[in-house]
């Protein structure tokens, strides 16, 4: 398809399309030939055991006015909390570390520990006590609507609690499975990018 795609539409193109269709390590290096941090990308993916992908952020370098990370806190949140009940808790969707995207290419997260499943879901420990809940239980989540009803039709069931350090009032799970539990019209409104980290929703032991 791609092939036919290019041959029909670029065929005055200084790019050898075909030629990248069959060695991806040519894009690499078109890349490379652009983007600074991308540099020796080719021989860096070949080593043993892969490479650390280096951000400022990681190193606590921060590319700021003031040489510091900088936070805006949104009172919309707040707004919205005091639609929902005490037992609300905020959903975050996820990515695992073998995952682009939507593609899933592994079912192993090195990011959190996970091996061999993607059947679960992340929450604090004073929040599991809170709900009665502990490693390895088993949990449905349920959405809530804008004024903190439940959604009958946005469930999530079988689920296993992963305790994890991560923000009270926060829970999480990996995407696109979590992707039930969001409504259509949970959109930005400026952007109209789809709420995939902020989703209200209560948690029950199964």
């Amino acid at each position: 398809m791609w092939r036919e795609w290019h041959a029909a539409t670029l065929t005055r193109s200084p790019v050898n399309w075909e030629e990248m269709v069959g060695n991806y390590a040519l894009i690499r290096d078109a890349i490379e030939a652009v983007i600074p941090a991308f540099h020796d990308y080719n021989a860096r993916i070949a080593a043993p055991g892969g490479f650390r992908m280096d951000t400022p952020a990681s190193r606590r370098e921060w590319h700021t006015g003031n040489g510091k990370a900088n936070f805006v806190v949104s009172q919309q949140r707040a707004v919205e909390r005091q639609q929902q009940p005490a037992d609300a808790l905020l959903l975050a969707t996820l990515r695992s570390h073998d995952q682009y995207n939507t593609t899933i290419y592994g079912l192993n997260d090195r990011y959190r520990g996970i091996t061999g499943r993607r059947d679960v879901v992340f929450l604090n420990a004073a929040e599991a006590r809170a709900r009665g809940l502990a490693q390895g239980d088993v949990v449905t989540i349920q959405a809530l609507d804008d004024h903190g009803r439940p959604c009958e039709d946005r469930a999530m069931c079988g689920l296993t609690v992963v305790i994890y350090n991560m923000a009270a009032g926060s829970i999480g799970a990996y995407l696109p499975e979590a992707n039930v539990l969001l409504s259509l019209d949970a959109v930005d409104s400026e952007s109209l990018t789809p709420a995939y980290k902020s989703v209200p929703v209560v948690i029950n032991k199964t």
